[in-house]
């Protein structure tokens, strides 16, 4: 099986006097061909995570295997299967072309120019790297450098490809076309994939499953319409016109707050809006009630619709607020 097992995995740095503890118990698998989104906070462990399981960082303990191969017991071999592009590394030589470059880092990985050729124009074509094809990479825009990052994790055609940030420094119209290439090879390939990234809209478009990691533990592991579903039912905006009794709408405001921890308050000249997640539905009432008691004029109520940031977000708070 070409997938992914990780167990009990912990691994703590030191820092002048202190101990960091990066990735705290994280168990989790990826099944062959499934590709997965890994979410997280800056500093939630997430890359301390790819890295132990790319070999890079040495865990202190748990279990790591990769395509059936304990990656912790024979590293080389376990190399052999993954491929990888990381944020903020040098994943390619600026001085080489495109074509080069992809030539370069499949041929280090065992798959010669005679063997890859056809594949490595297709993988120009659908990343849509032709017309660059024979630049030097120091010469492209940020946006062509990360898409010929991407080509040569491809083109190494590895079983496993761990994808760190791959729409960074792309317009719109490049991270869009780089989500259709995802899917397409993804469709055709049925390869074992790990996207991180804080373009959620990579993750929503291209992930069946989204693992979130908050404080250095595993904090959510579900697919994205189950996780979608969970807060689109319990999230709801209250609109209350800025045109009452201030004393009131600031009466209100406190009683939501303390009634619903966690609720967000946004104003504006005319509007204050308040957000609010109920674990049940008939809570509503209690919001209405909250807001009559404090005299304040309520314009709408609407329950919002929630995509994967607003859900991520939710369940980062969440695990803040239970941490204290």
């Amino acid at each position: 099986m070409e997938g992914i097992l990780v167990e009990g995995l912990n691994k703590t740095f030191r820092e002048k006097n202190r101990v960091v503890e990066a990735v705290k118990d994280v168990s989790f698998s990826v099944g062959e061909g499934e590709i997965v989104g890994l979410l997280g906070p800056n500093g939630a462990g997430k890359t301390t995570t790819i890295k132990c399981i790319l070999g890079l960082v040495k865990p202190d303990s748990g279990r790591i295997e990769v395509g059936g191969i304990d990656a912790r017991r024979e590293p080389r071999k376990a190399a052999g299967k993954l491929a990888a592009v990381l944020e903020g590394a040098r994943n390619t030589y600026w001085r080489l072309t495109v074509w080069e470059n992809i030539v370069y880092f499949a041929g280090i990985h065992g798959v010669s120019l005679s063997r890859g050729k056809e594949y490595f124009r297709y993988l120009l074509s659908v990343l849509k790297l032709e017309d660059q094809k024979d630049v030097e990479v120091r010469k492209l825009s940020s946006g062509y450098k990360q898409k010929t990052a991407v080509a040569c994790a491809l083109a190494k055609q590895t079983p496993i490809v761990f994808l760190d940030e791959p729409t960074l420094g792309l317009d719109v119209e490049a991270s869009y076309d780089l989500r259709e290439a995802l899917r397409k090879l993804q469709a055709e390939e049925k390869r074992t994939m790990v996207i991180s990234s804080h373009d959620m809209k990579v993750i929503q478009d291209v992930c069946e499953r989204v693992m979130i990691i908050s404080r250095g533990r595993l904090v959510t592991d579900e697919k994205i319409p189950d996780l979608l579903a969970l807060f689109s039912a319990r999230r709801y905006k209250v609109v209350i016109s800025q045109n009452g009794d201030a004393a009131a709408i600031r009466a209100a405001e406190e009683k939501a707050l303390e009634r619903f921890p966690g609720c967000e308050v946004k104003r504006s000249p005319q509007t204050v809006e308040v957000f609010v997640n109920l674990s049940d539905g008939r809570q509503i009432y209690e919001l209405v009630d909250i807001m009559r008691a404090s005299g304040a004029a309520i314009e709408t109520i609407t329950q919002e619709e929630v995509d994967l940031e607003k859900a991520f977000l939710e369940v980062v708070r969440r695990e803040a607020r239970a941490c204290g």
